[in-house]
């Protein structure tokens, strides 16, 4: 079978908590780990999508509407549908299984990649991850 779930593919989180939320798998467990003996993926993704940004907003309106709230999750493969996008935003180091481990960990790695999603969406790339899902 071929392996198309890699990492920086952008997908679609099906059940859970974050169902429509736009995610990025950041490692795959294609064969499952002892824990979870199925296919899963750590994901990183949005939680909170930033808002439309017209001319006439002022600086600090501006900064408030692009604010991006994230998450971390680990997933089923079950769970998440794939897209053809691919986001090459840097989180492996940021967000590991070890960062799942503990409450305070988890708060840190939210923050990371919450820095670095939004500096990719203040860039202009990836238009298409920061929107919201409409259906």
């Amino acid at each position: 079978m071929v392996k198309f779930l890699k990492p920086n593919k952008a997908v679609l989180l099906l059940q859970g908590r974050f169902a429509g939320r736009k995610a990025v798998i950041v490692k795959a467990f294609d064969e499952g780990t002892r824990d979870r003996p199925y296919g899963h993926c750590l994901v990183a993704g949005i939680a909170k999508y930033p808002s439309k940004v017209i001319r006439k907003d002022s600086a600090k309106k501006t900064a408030k509407k692009s604010r991006v709230k994230a998450f971390i999750k680990l997933v089923n493969y079950q769970h998440v549908m794939p897209t053809r996008y691919s986001l090459d935003v840097d989180l492996k180091e940021v967000a590991t299984v070890d960062a799942l481990q503990s409450r305070d960990k988890k708060v840190t790695a939210a923050k990371e990649i919450k820095a670095r999603l939004e500096d990719r969406f203040k860039s202009g790339k990836n238009r298409w991850f920061f929107t919201k899902l409409r259906f």
